[in-house]
């Protein structure tokens, strides 16, 4: 079976559509179909069923990816790497959601990194879960960290962390607010309160209130901020009330920057998940990472 072929078939499965394929690969879309067909008649059996919006493989398209694409990453990574490995880093490509990224996952793995004979180059980006999923399908990047897990089993997923949620403000709107206050009526004591948020639908917030309080936030987002490092920025100045993962915001909660207004005796949690390509943990530098990092994580608090 043709190598091209095979590869032109893994990428229009990762990326959903011949299009997307077609860029990825350098190609013209005719020519991804022609080579789609191809594969098809020397199989005998359709692997994708063509939809007004990409495409959706078969059962037999689905099989084949799952045995094709680990054989053929750990191909184009010899290609890329070389085969004098005393000559030449191998490189991680990492994506994640930013503030987690920078403040947990990159410190811990840049250990990781140099000429020591099992070092590896770093390359990071930025996304949310779903940019980043579709990125690592796609080959962008080799290992992953969502706050979702994936479905299919392209992709696999290990549990790393949980995050506690707390709900934090300047110790000026707790005073305003009062503890007891707040203990006594929930949710409506803050419902004049400003909202600091990463988004207008008020994600943490609003799933901090279905969690607590069991409602909806009544207000919408004072400040909007995409970045949870400038939501705890615009809090500790004083803005509003914000929603914030403990990690992020407890050096600021130890000087007395911010305060958390509750304490429920069950926080929102939310889970973090090491996504890579089914079959890419057998290359070492993958395997590497990924172990360090789910090792690292059972110090974080």
């Amino acid at each position: 079976m043709d190598l091209a072929l095979l590869r032109t078939f893994v990428t229009v499965h990762r990326a959903g559509s011949f299009t997307r394929a077609a860029a990825l690969l350098g190609l013209s879309q005719p020519a991804v179909t022609s080579q789609i067909r191809t594969l098809e008649r020397q199989l005998g059996r359709p692997l994708f069923l063509r939809q007004a919006r990409g495409v959706t493989p078969t059962t037999i398209g689905d099989e084949l990816a799952h045995k094709a694409a680990p054989h053929l990453d750990a191909l184009v990574e010899i290609a890329e790497t070389g085969l004098d490995e005393e000559s030449s880093l191998r490189t991680l490509h990492l994506a994640g959601p930013p503030e987690f990224t920078a403040e947990r996952a990159l410190p811990a793995l840049t250990e990781l990194t140099g000429y020591d004979g099992q070092g590896f180059a770093l390359r990071a980006s930025f996304g949310n879960a779903e940019e980043t999923l579709e990125g690592l399908a796609a080959g962008h990047h080799d290992l992953a960290i969502t706050t979702a897990r994936p479905r299919g089993a392209l992709l696999t997923a290990t549990p790393l962390c949980d995050e506690e949620h707390v709900l934090v403000a300047a110790p000026r709107w707790a005073v305003r607010i009062g503890h007891g206050k707040l203990r006594r009526k929930g949710a409506p004591a803050l419902k004049n309160i400003p909202l600091v948020e990463v988004h207008e639908s008020l994600p943490f917030v609003a799933r901090y209130w279905a969690s607590v309080f069991d409602s909806r936030p009544a207000a919408s987002g004072s400040v909007i901020v995409p970045d949870l490092r400038a939501v705890l920025a615009c809090v500790t100045t004083g803005a509003g009330l914000a929603v914030l993962p403990r990690y992020l915001c407890a050096p600021a909660l130890e000087r007395g920057d911010v305060v958390a207004l509750l304490d429920p005796p069950v926080p929102p949690l939310r889970t973090y998940f090491l996504v890579v390509r089914t079959g890419t943990l057998a290359m070492p530098h993958i395997a590497r990472a990924h172990e360090w990092l789910l090792r690292a994580a059972a110090d974080w608090v």
